[in-house]
């Protein structure tokens, strides 16, 4: 069964940094391009960063350019969103992708960047 779990999310004052995890189970990351997808109450969902396959090329909204970085760790099967200098709009629940035929979602972790 093919499943994804966030973690890593929480309260932090404007500035901060928070790493997201994204744990995957029942496939490999390293064969799927791997998405950070963001969603505000009242907002659309918006795409935030992915890294690709096998050239783990990565691509990032132009609202979080420069302060996140996308990575993978191929041994512990997670994604990785480092997230610096946040800002109270970067306040969302996030949430990983992989699409395999179809889009999985995990649960969704919340970043509130509030002071």
């Amino acid at each position: 069964q093919l499943q994804l779990a966030e973690s890593g999310g929480g309260l932090v004052q404007p500035g901060g940094s928070l790493r997201l995890s994204c744990a995957a189970s029942g496939f490999k990351v390293g064969n799927y391009v791997i998405g950070w997808f963001r969603q505000a109450p009242g907002k659309e969902r918006e795409a935030v960063s992915c890294i690709g396959t096998t050239d783990g090329r990565t691509n990032f909204a132009d609202s979080v350019k420069a302060r996140f970085t996308i990575s993978r760790d191929i041994a512990q099967n997670t994604v990785y969103l480092q997230m610096n200098s946040l800002k109270p709009e970067d306040t969302a629940l996030y949430l990983c992708n992989a699409f395999i035929y179809t889009n999985y979602w995990g649960q969704g972790t919340q970043v509130t960047v509030s002071s």
